[in-house]
């Protein structure tokens, strides 16, 4: 495709690349989530192939989900973002294409390592110790490629969506560093230099911090750019996003303890985990009625422009998981609700539901400005957001369902003080909530089908003579 006059002045060649990439991933990721999800329910289906036992794929599917889609749609919306925002190109163009390549081999690493078994067993960190190196360098050429552009910005102002943006990817290296520090054995097998509940809590420091900065402070990044532009209307309180900003950035670094309540943890950092929690309703509720109140004026514009309601029922979904996260870590309901399918069903509301929906959002706002054209099929973008919604809807339903039976079930006891129920009778109580989460993420992932073939027809389609700058240069 022919470089446009703002292709010159910006790189969104580098952006096309991120983002075709992201909804490619957004399909693969999630088949292999609907495949081990009929795995639990029909266990046969592993055909006694260790590279196709859930042990295996699970990793990858949160590997796939996470960083491939996630990290692509991350990286496509701040190196679009920034450019726009601070009226300069990327400050250097060899990094940003060091950055799409090298992200792609981290990927194909994970894709070939974890069904082979090689993994370090950790949540959200299963890859070895070279890849986790690799990683690191990557990641800071994305990093030191954002800060670069934002030094040379044209405007004294740090437009809010790059202060989210940069506050996720200063946390997330040293999270990821500290996280991965290991001894090496052999070339693909290392031992964490933490040991015990040290060990755990550096993983949760780093698990949690991983849904606080990677999956919520920069998505954040995206709300705050896309839904004002896809809108066309300025972000409702700018104060109230500076004061949601910090807030999350010096509240969400104490909150991985809570996913340790009952163990050998000390009992006051539990504690304190929990309290921290529930105090952050506060800002993250603030975040999502700034984005919502955005359409203050314009809430007509929900009834025929299908990617503001991406963004808008992401953002619901935002407001209802960081209200059932804190409650979640109480310790009252955490006794109910840990090592449930309650757990499983409050991560994808997150991340199917704010995430996912918020980067769909993105994406289809990323490219109609960059291929400078309308969607081919509007009827489509509406059918995926309807079987993304229905989708989530069941999977999360079925998944609260079983996860509250589950706890009830485990902690029942006969007038002999014996277990009710054997674990075994658990399992078998929740075949037809898992047949239902399969089905949930089934639609879900249909919908990412349908959103890969209309991305493809748009991008596939003509352009008419001009159109390209002309549209580019309103983005």
């Amino acid at each position: 495709m022919p470089a446009s006059k703002n292709d010159q002045q910006y790189n969104f060649e580098v952006v096309r690349w991120f983002s075709v990439a992201a909804v490619i991933y957004l399909v693969v990721g999630t088949l292999v989530g609907v495949y081990i999800a009929a795995e639990l329910a029909w266990p046969v289906l592993n055909f006694n192939i260790a590279e196709l036992t859930f042990g295996r794929l699970r990793p990858l599917h949160t590997n796939a989900v996470i960083f491939a889609f996630g990290g692509c749609v991350l990286m496509a919306s701040a190196f679009y973002s920034v450019q726009r925002t601070c009226g300069v190109r990327l400050w250097s163009d060899k990094l940003a294409w060091f950055t799409f390549w090298g992200w792609n081999l981290i990927i194909v690493s994970a894709v070939i390592t974890l069904p082979l078994g090689l993994t370090q067993g950790k949540e959200y960190a299963e890859l070895e110790w070279p890849i986790d190196i690799f990683i690191a360098v990557v990641w800071l050429a994305y990093t030191g490629n954002f800060i670069m552009t934002l030094a040379n910005r044209k405007s004294s102002h740090i437009y809010v969506s790059n202060w989210f943006f940069l506050g996720m990817m200063v946390m997330v290296t040293y999270l990821h560093v500290v996280n991965s520090l290991a001894v090496p054995v052999s070339l693909f097998k290392s031992y964490s230099i933490f040991s015990s509940v040290q060990d755990a809590m550096i993983q949760w420091w780093w698990g949690h911090n991983a849904v606080g900065f990677y999956l919520t402070a920069g998505f954040l990044g995206i709300m705050y750019y896309f839904v004002p532009k896809q809108a066309q209307r300025p972000v409702y309180s700018y104060r109230l996003s500076v004061l949601h900003f910090w807030a999350l950035m010096f509240g969400y670094v104490w909150l991985g303890s809570h996913h340790l309540q009952y163990t050998a943890l000390p009992d006051w950092a539990g504690s304190l985990g929990a309290a921290i929690s529930f105090a952050m309703i506060i800002p993250s509720w603030g975040g999502a009625v700034n984005g919502m109140m955005t359409l203050s004026g314009a809430w007509d514009k929900l009834r025929d422009d299908y990617v503001l309601r991406f963004m808008i029922m992401a953002l619901a979904f935002y407001a209802m998981s960081t209200f059932e996260g804190p409650v979640m870590s109480l310790k009252t309901i955490n006794a109910l609700s840990h090592y449930t399918d309650w757990t499983i069903g409050h991560v994808h509301s997150g991340a199917l539901g704010w995430v996912g929906m918020v980067g769909a959002g993105a994406l289809y706002h990323l490219v109609t400005k960059l291929w400078g054209r309308e969607m081919h099929s509007t009827q489509l973008v509406n059918l995926h957001f309807w079987l993304a919604t229905i989708g989530i809807v069941i999977y999360i339903v079925a998944m609260w369902i079983s996860g509250i039976m589950q706890g009830l079930m485990w902690r029942d006891y006969d007038e002999f003080g014996t277990l009710s129920y054997t674990f075994a009778e658990s399992v078998a109580a929740m075949h037809p909530y898992y047949v239902l989460r399969m089905l949930g993420g089934l639609i879900y992932t249909s919908g990412a089908v349908v959103m890969l073939y209309n991305v493809i027809m748009t991008i596939r389609a003509p352009q008419a003579a001009g159109a390209g700058t002309r549209r580019t240069a309103k983005a």
